[in-house]
């Protein structure tokens, strides 16, 4: 039976105004960070800090979702933590400790909500959960609506008041996450295998792995991006544009990824999304000064982030039971986390003692051995149709 109108657009309406608040915070923050002053060094060790609750936090509020079956509850929680923690923001000014403290804060709620609400959408969804790209690209859209009207806005107004625009986002995210319903009792599998057993399967941490490296590789274009196009005269209008098309690519594949999974093995397509994520992260680093290169590449986000994150969904609810999915999905988010928090702080030294070619060359290499670990294990697992 197909899911109601009314819950397809509750489900969609969170996502939108979730991602609407990482949409104004990715490419902008580090803009806002440089006109407090701070240099790029402490630019990426913040960012890094506000990714660093992404390793752990998503894994302790999974146990307790897992444990206490209130995952809407939690998500709820989390969504209205993030609006009073961000309201902490306008205290900090350009104090170094207290804006990582306050980042810190923020990103443990923020980062408890994402992996908890994809069980609670694939928990409604069921069997129908082909349909997850079609829910999930409203929040690429609330995505694109920040990053292209707050490009536009901070051509016009000065970036200090980014934090009053999240804070709003913010705000309206919490309140759509009251008029969800908690998902049906899912039936707990009788002969559930023990979760550590299942993530020390080649297939599993092989996975695991390779998106780890693929988040890692992401995490100059999460902190840097906006900066590095800055410095080659970009106008931050242009930013926008540039950011809303990746993820308006991203929309397009979500629409598709159905089609995708039904003609096209996992393995293949995780191959597909790495090696065209070395091919966009290599033009970035050698030819961010062609504009037509940089619009082509920027498309190519459809694979590098939305077909790889669809796949994943499906591979996670297959590979894990019913009482482990808040922990497949924390691995998931803590493994995303940990890789752009590493990839952050590195790209940040990398950045000042090699220069950004360097950095983003770097990036896709680390894609390229990425699947290498994918093609090793296909070769040595004869059951996995390549």
């Amino acid at each position: 039976m197909p899911i109601s109108r009314t819950l397809y657009w509750q489900l969609s309406a969170f996502y939108f105004f979730y991602f609407a608040v990482l949409g104004g915070f990715m490419p902008y923050w580090s803009l806002y960070l440089k006109q407090l002053h701070f240099d790029e060094k402490a630019i990426g060790q913040l960012m890094a800090i506000g990714m660093l609750t992404r390793i752990f936090a998503p894994n302790f509020w999974g146990y307790l979702a897992d444990s206490t079956g209130k995952r809407i509850e939690l998500v709820r929680l989390g969504a209205s933590m993030v609006a009073v923690f961000w309201a902490g923001i306008f205290f900090v000014g350009s104090h170094f400790w207290l804006m990582a403290a306050v980042l810190f804060a923020y990103s443990f709620f923020q980062n408890a909500i994402l992996a908890q609400f994809e069980a609670v959408t694939i928990g409604h969804l069921q069997e129908q959960r082909a349909l997850y790209g079609q829910i999930r690209l409203w929040g690429s859209l609330g995505f694109i609506a920040t990053v292209a009207g707050f490009g536009y806005l901070l051509d016009l107004i000065s970036v200090k008041w980014l934090p009053i625009l999240l804070l709003i986002s913010a705000i309206v995210a919490a309140l759509c996450s009251y008029i969800i319903p908690s998902p049906p009792q899912q039936i707990h599998s009788k002969d559930k295998k023990p979760f550590l057993y299942l993530l020390k399967q080649p297939l599993l941490w092989s996975f695991f792995a390779a998106h780890f490296f693929l988040q890692l590789s992401h995490a100059p274009y999460y902190s840097f991006f906006s900066l590095y196009l800055e410095e080659y005269h970009y106008s931050r209008s242009t930013i926008g544009l540039l950011w809303s098309l990746g993820v308006l690519a991203e929309v397009i594949a979500f629409t598709q990824t159905h089609r995708l999974l039904a003609k096209f093995s996992e393995l293949q397509l995780i191959m597909a999304c790495l090696l065209l994520a070395a091919v966009r992260w290599l033009v970035i680093a050698v030819a961010v000064d062609v504009p037509w290169l940089l619009w082509t590449v920027q498309t190519f986000h459809a694979f590098s982030f939305a077909v790889f994150h669809a796949v994943a969904m499906q591979f996670i609810f297959r590979e894990f039971d019913a009482g482990q999915q808040g922990q497949g999905q924390a691995v998931y988010s803590a493994l995303w986390g940990l890789g752009v928090a590493i990839g952050s702080w590195l790209t940040g030294m990398v950045w000042v003692a090699w220069g950004a070619t360097w950095v983003y060359s770097i990036a896709a290499g680390v894609c390229v051995f990425a699947a290498l670990i994918m093609l090793h294990i296909w070769l040595n697992d004869h059951s996995l149709k390549l």
